[in-house]
């Protein structure tokens, strides 16, 4: 969403940048193209940069964090009040081998619940599936991100925020270690060919999450248009709680550090096997 902007700008010839933008249902269907090179810069979420920067032996950097924690447990129903309360309970998912499961699952256990045992989290669906079956009601408790959570708000009136997990992430954390679930990779060899060319792409998508997060009306309107989302009001409301940031690689590098331990410790494989060198960070 925070890109709309820019790919309005660009389109329109606003821009002296020139660039072909591609959305994608999961990010699992840009991999190929990332380790491949066919793409120059990918918005993934924050765990993929690090499985890809094992993958390809360092060919991928890590430009910027572009979003915060936006996770949350959605209940149609009044039972889930706290992390306890998921004890015994079915959730349905979305996001597995990805930022979402693992930090469900990391929170679960930080809580002494076991995922499998204690609780079930069924995956397999995308996002916009798990939403559909919140709004039909064949799903009582879901784990979404936003903007889903708030297309199931406005087409469900009985499903409600039960967990913030950002919020529930700092409980364990501490608020000093943001949740980085999302960035923007560049790839190696074509940065360090097109230095400037990089720092001027970088600088207009910054400038237009800057616009997003400040006109949410009018970025709803572009978001629809540029087929991000289906309608402009999900998209304006979803804005002020989806945490579009751009924190630079080098900026976001300490905070990014800790994540990245804290997921090698659950669980080596949701960051490639081994942490980030620096050179990860751009």
């Amino acid at each position: 969403m925070g890109m709309a902007k820019l790919m309005e700008d660009i389109q329109n010839g606003e821009s002296e940048l020139k660039a072909d933008f591609t959305i994608t249902g999961t990010p699992d269907e840009l991999t190929g193209k990332i380790v491949s090179g066919e793409v120059n810069f990918a918005c993934i979420p924050t765990n993929l940069a690090a499985v890809l920067y094992n993958k390809t032996g360092g060919k991928i950097s890590l430009a910027g964090v572009n979003t915060l924690g936006v996770l949350y447990i959605m209940e149609n129903g009044e039972t889930i009040q706290s992390m306890a309360d998921l004890k015994g309970k079915k959730i349905q998912a979305s996001g597995q081998g990805s930022i979402p499961e693992y930090v469900l699952s990391y929170l679960l256990t930080k809580n002494n619940i076991e995922p499998g045992k204690d609780v079930e989290i069924a995956f397999g669906m995308q996002h916009a599936e798990v939403s559909a079956t919140m709004i039909s009601g064949d799903t009582t408790i879901a784990l979404l991100p936003q903007p889903f959570v708030t297309t199931t708000k406005m087409k469900k009136e009985d499903a409600r925020i039960a967990l913030d997990l950002t919020e529930e992430w700092q409980k364990v954390q501490g608020e000093d270690s943001p949740l980085a679930m999302g960035c923007i990779v560049v790839n190696k060899a074509f940065a360090e060919k097109n230095t400037e060319l990089v720092a001027a792409f970088l600088d207009a998508y910054k400038k237009s999450i800057d616009w997003v997060n400040e006109n949410p009306v009018d970025a709803g309107v572009v978001i629809e248009k540029q087929g991000i989302l289906p309608q402009a009001k999900v998209a304006e409301l979803a804005i002020p709680d989806s945490h579009i940031t751009y924190i630079s690689g080098k900026d976001a590098e300490p905070m990014l550090n800790d994540l990245f331990q804290i997921l090698f410790d659950f669980n080596p494989i949701s960051i490639g096997g081994k942490l980030p060198g620096e050179d990860f960070y751009y």
